[in-house]
């Protein structure tokens, strides 16, 4: 059983990695203010993972995980703009407030690419700055819980898909196929919270 457990390590730690993905990912579409203290559990599994995969800039998107997910804790548990319920109410962006977010995605792919092609070994230095990108995006937007950062994780998962397929981490792919289908639930979900809080 020792000798199993230290020979499928890495595989016991991914599969960790792909659960409490899932378990965040439901308490995000239900709106569960859980989800940020498990977000940080399953940042600190990915550290590992994406260092050993040498996906540099994932790996550096933990850190910034790790301090989203605070501020995230923090503010859906005090932000000002309150519901009835006393839950933080679903936002919609601005048009300005889009386009903002399309220049500094352009801005954030640029730079990642240049630092990974030119300043690390990474193999695959587009699609893992294109993931880390959109993420840092995702991110922030459902730290503010705008109903836009569903959008945004769905493209980026789309992408991870075939990252991970290539990198033959497959507990991680089966984690964002499931996420892609999660990604659209939320959507739908969040969609209806908007549409309820205008009519009442």
């Amino acid at each position: 059983m020792v000798k199993w457990l230290i020979d499928n390590y890495s595989f016991l730690i991914e599969t960790a990695g792909m659960l409490t993905g899932l378990i965040a990912v439901y308490l995000q579409v239900r709106q569960k203010v859980w989800l940020w203290p498990v977000y940080i559990v399953n940042v600190s599994i990915y550290i590992y993972i994406y260092y050993n995969s040498r996906l540099y800039a994932d790996m550096s998107l933990m850190a910034y995980y790790l301090a989203v997910s605070v501020y995230g804790w923090y503010n859906w548990l005090k932000g000002k703009r309150k519901e009835e319920n006393n839950n933080l109410p679903v936002r919609k962006m601005a048009k300005k407030g889009i386009l903002l977010m399309v220049l500094i995605e352009i801005i954030l792919f640029t730079v990642m690419v240049l630092f990974l092609k030119f300043l690390t070994n990474s193999t695959t230095p587009y699609r893992d700055a294109l993931v880390t990108s959109l993420s840092f995006i995702a991110t922030w937007l459902l730290a503010k819980k705008y109903i836009e950062n569903w959008i945004v994780w769905l493209i980026a998962d789309v992408i991870s898909i075939e990252l991970y397929i290539y990198k033959k981490l497959y507990p991680t792919t089966v984690l964002f196929i499931v996420m892609c289908i999660m990604a659209v639930i939320g959507l739908i979900s969040w969609n209806k919270s908007y549409i309820n809080q205008k009519q009442s």
